[in-house]
């Protein structure tokens, strides 16, 4: 398979995965024949999809979906799984309505879901998830095992906005929660928040 047709159907860019041939990192043997044609060398492992789920919490971290969705890829084809399909959503990982999360959960011919961090799938219940997956014979594979911390700030943030809608109004919640986040960073309660 050429390289363009080899990145495109992992959801990358093919100056990207030219970079990665000209470093000698691409994650599948590849040659360059005598016309300068890349030539990547596939092997189907099995018959069930594999697809790359990345997520950020807000649209200013956009930029970082690239990122995710080439680390993912690389790490499912050094792993011998050609990537079918990238979903890459803007949410946060508390919400548990996301459509194309839904969507691909409710895909049976995905075998593999591949995430960066096991908090890009959901913040709480991945484990319920993983289990529902290894029932049907499915797996998630988690390319860092590590917690990501930046993004708990965001979802924290939203579950007080949501407590805040519901004790003074939806029209003040948001600041009354940014209000309070920083209240609590520096150790206080906030004027005008009562201390139960």
């Amino acid at each position: 398979m050429k390289l363009s047709a080899w990145a495109k159907s992992q959801g990358v860019s093919y100056r990207t995965a030219w970079e990665w041939f000209k470093n000698g990192t691409l994650p599948v043997p590849a040659r360059q024949l005598a016309t300068g044609t890349i030539l990547v060398d596939v092997s189907e492992v099995s018959k069930g999809k594999t697809v790359v789920y990345a997520r950020v919490s807000s649209h200013d971290q956009k930029p970082q979906l690239d990122g995710q969705v080439a680390r993912c890829v690389a790490f499912a084809n050094a792993r011998g799984f050609s990537v079918s399909e990238t979903i890459t959503e803007v949410g946060s990982g508390m919400n548990g309505h996301r459509k194309k999360l839904l969507r691909l959960l409710g895909d049976q011919t995905v075998e593999r879901i591949v995430v960066e961090h096991r908090d890009r799938l959901m913040r709480f219940g991945a484990e319920y998830l993983e289990a529902a997956l290894a029932a049907r014979g499915g797996t998630l594979l988690v390319v860092d095992a590590s917690e990501l911390k930046d993004d708990l700030v965001q979802d924290m943030i939203s579950v007080l906005t949501s407590f805040c809608a519901r004790l003074y109004g939806r029209r003040s919640a948001k600041h009354r929660a940014e209000k309070a986040m920083a209240v609590m960073s520096a150790g206080g309660i906030a004027p005008g928040m009562r201390a139960e």
